[in-house]
């Protein structure tokens, strides 16, 4: 079943998506995406744009999966550290995707600017914040894997860390001018619009219930109409459903929630990220924070919404932030991360024709925005290949056993980390 709707700050604050329809009858089109998120639309933009006529078939709403519920923070590259990535897939692929990766928060603010999306587009870099001796190092090596490949990222100090978070937990930090915050699903909506503008169809509450290859390409089945189009993009990342459900096999799902705060003080915003940063730390379990542009306080952490990750989650912003002690929540939502099992999305050819893209492992902004745009230009032929790998991903084995390994860690470190903090 569907996930239902959820209390999020990023519903209640986004300006309206575009008016959509589901789709009724029969259409025919050059190429059909299946999925309204970041890939989906940042794709069905720029195949528009380049004259090929597109769909976008989503099941729910525009940026109802994974895309509208991200934490928002548009940085550049991958989770993993570059020399891993270099390991993983060679030097020379690594090096391709790397550098496509880095200049995509540039792409990302070129796209809001020339389309003028409003999407609480705020520039100011971002803060990978290191917690003990392990997190030290962890940043230490990645600012010189990053620095050697020419990235213009700083490592900062305790003293200057502390000062920049506004917290003293915290003994360093990884500085990134080059990345920002949006409000994701603002942003996506923005995609939407500027998808239309440019010639693309739009449809919502339109799931793909079936498809089937014919001579000229594929045909897609919704509830009350169909699709006939030569080449087909499955770009529902985690959220597989219907006639992409066997694609959730590829990947690892790992839940991540949110709680927003009612608006800070003067005084509490002139200390806490006073240059308005987003921030993830380099725990296990990982967490995050930021702002959004009214000051609201937003905290992140690993695993689904539960009365343990809530009571976490205001116990360990109490202890980072003494000031936000009794900090209120407005908001509390969940969102779906593909994991890949190497931690790279990948774009398979399932069948001649037929694309999925999948396994961003919670870094989907500006990896999502770049794909769909190398998307469009592969598909067309104005380039040979995309940076991201193109292998036939095998079933993740376990998957079921992973998936709840990760889900019962980060409850069982949020019930302990509470039952410290008491001792």
């Amino acid at each position: 079943m569907s996930e239902p709707l959820c209390d999020s700050l990023w519903r209640a604050s986004a300006p309206q998506g575009p008016t959509l329809t589901p789709l009724i009858g029969e259409l025919e089109v050059d190429i059909a995406i299946v999925g309204g998120g970041f890939t989906g639309l940042s794709a069905a933009l720029h195949l528009a744009s380049l004259g090929v006529s597109v769909a976008v078939i989503e099941a729910q709403e525009i940026g109802f999966g994974g895309s509208g519920r991200n934490v928002g923070l548009a940085n550049a590259g991958l989770w993993l550290e570059p020399d891993k990535l270099d390991k993983a897939i060679g030097a020379t692929a690594g090096k391709k995707l790397y550098d496509t990766l880095a200049s995509a928060p540039d792409y990302v603010y070129q796209l809001i600017d020339k389309y003028q999306i409003q999407c609480e587009a705020t520039r100011n870099g971002t803060l990978h914040a290191g917690v003990g001796k392990l997190g030290l190092k962890q940043l230490q090596r990645r600012y010189e894997q990053m620095s050697r490949r020419g990235a213009p990222v700083q490592l900062l100090g305790s003293v200057e860390a502390q000062q920049r978070i506004g917290s003293t937990k915290f003994n360093s930090a990884l500085f990134d001018p080059r990345a920002g915050t949006i409000q994701p699903l603002a942003y996506a909506r923005g995609l939407a619009h500027a998808a239309l503008q440019e010639g693309a169809k739009l449809f919502d509450h339109s799931s793909v219930q079936k498809m089937e290859p014919t001579s000229k390409g594929w045909k897609l089945f919704s509830e009350q109409g169909h699709i006939h189009a030569g080449k087909v993009i499955l770009a529902t990342n985690a959220y597989c459903e219907y006639a992409a459900k066997q694609q959730d096999q590829k990947f690892i799902p790992i839940h991540y929630s949110q709680l927003a705060s009612k608006p800070l003080s003067e005084a509490q915003l002139a200390s806490i990220l006073p240059n308005k940063e987003g921030v993830w730390d380099t725990c296990t379990v990982m967490s995050s924070f930021r702002l959004d542009q009214q000051g609201r306080f937003i905290f992140g952490g690993m695993g689904g919404k539960s009365g343990a990750l809530e009571n976490w989650a205001s116990q360990r912003v109490s202890d980072l932030f003494p000031t936000l002690s009794k900090v209120e929540w407005d908001y509390y939502w969940t969102g779906t991360i593909a994991c890949s099992e190497d931690h790279i999305p990948h774009c398979q050819e399932l069948q001649p024709g037929l694309y999925s893209v999948a396994g961003y492992s919670g870094r989907g902004i500006g990896p999502g925005t770049m794909v769909g745009a190398e998307l469009a230009q592969w598909l067309t032929g104005n380039i040979e290949s995309l940076s991201i790998p193109t292998t036939l991903l095998r079933d993740v084995p376990f998957r079921e056993v992973k998936r709840m390994f990760y889900e019962i860690g980060a409850h069982a470190y949020h019930l302990g980390q509470q039952s410290h903090a008491l001792d």
